[in-house]
């Protein structure tokens, strides 16, 4: 958290107030205070809504409204300087936006852009929260075995999500029998002799994302080319570039890499991340420009493989947060990718 983050988010903002003959915006979804907040700790129940809300003008004067019960904490552990923080009865639904305040419902495109391209602080949390969760999740994975539940190996996930400060957002796991399942929500099933995991975590508003896949000797042929597919994904997400064209290319890699022409369609491939796990999902009318220095985690998918990973895009590189050395690897396209753990 650093006072030149909060400046250069200022600044965004002026811009974007500027562009509509405003002086003050309304923050009130999550993502939003989240962001301009530096990582402030905006809910109270586990994607709840907002426990207050912001006015940041273009003078700079920033006025926070809260509930009562929540001022406190949010004073002292969440909000930072310089900010005025106004209580009200906990009863009372926080106050919409006055009449003449641009409200960021209203410019949420804007916003998306304002927080797309990461500052220094930003990379700095999200660098640590992306490492610390990788080594978590490969604490775990180490031990699985194929009669452990999806839903035991689920809650060691949540716990080591907890315990390194962060909130789980996503946990997959599926096991032997469920490898055809895009979004295996946990079961009392064994995970048998192979399972893939998704884990996405948060911490200080961000969001990292990651899969991995264990097995104990049962192998997946298309593996390599799923890796691939992901290699070139990540090669297309070039500064200046819709997002629309990303995916198109990465439609044409399945079909490349003998996938099949419509394998894409069967799982959305992800997209630009951070203060949302997706920000946004990536369609064919997604018309959003991929950003120096942004987030991204896509996923493509076919059945029995997944690959995912949380990547910063800068123009001389790629840098994956969510790496562990501990994991075995191989370089693709240049780049160090996660391999399937065999424990057999």
């Amino acid at each position: 958290m650093t006072k030149t983050d909060r400046d250069a988010k200022h600044a965004r903002i002026c811009e974007i107030l500027d562009a509509h003959s405003a002086s003050r915006l309304h923050l009130s979804k999550p993502e939003s205070l989240a962001w301009y907040f530096d990582g402030a700790r905006v809910t109270v129940p586990l994607g709840g809504p907002p426990v207050f809300s912001a006015v940041v003008g273009l003078d700079g004067e920033v006025i926070v409204t809260t509930l009562a019960n929540e001022r406190d904490r949010l004073a002292s552990e969440e909000l930072g300087a310089d900010v005025i923080v106004i209580g009200q009865p906990w009863h009372e639904p926080l106050p919409a936006a006055a009449d003449g305040v641009l409200k960021d419902t209203e410019v949420a495109a804007a916003l998306r852009a304002a927080r797309a391209g990461l500052l220094p602080g930003e990379r700095a949390r999200y660098g640590a929260l992306g490492s610390e969760l990788a080594q978590a999740v490969t604490r775990i994975l180490t031990h699985a075995t194929p009669e452990q539940t999806e839903r035991a190996l689920a809650a060691q996930l949540v716990s080591a999500v907890v315990e390194i400060g962060a909130e789980p957002v996503v946990i997959l796991v599926g096991g032997e029998a469920r490898l055809g399942i895009p979004h295996p929500l946990p079961t009392t099933g064994p995970l048998g002799r192979r399972a893939i995991v998704a884990v996405g975590a948060r911490r200080t508003g961000l969001i990292a994302n990651l899969t991995r896949t264990v097995a104990w000797g049962l192998g997946h042929e298309n593996e390599g080319a799923l890796r691939d597919v992901e290699a070139d994904a990540i090669a297309a997400t070039v500064a200046g570039r819709e997002l629309r064209d990303v995916l198109h290319d990465i439609a044409d890699s399945y079909d490349g890499h003998g996938l099949g022409a419509n394998a894409w369609q069967r799982h959305h491939q992800g997209g630009p991340t951070g203060y949302l796990g997706r920000d946004p999902k990536v369609t064919p009318e997604s018309r959003e420009l991929v950003v120096e220095g942004q987030a991204f985690a896509w996923n493509p998918w076919i059945p029995g493989a997944k690959a995912e990973d949380t990547v910063i895009i800068d123009r001389d590189g790629v840098e994956v947060l969510t790496a562990d050395p501990d994991w075995p690897c191989i370089e693709v396209g240049g780049i160090s990718r996660p391999l399937t753990l065999d424990l057999a």
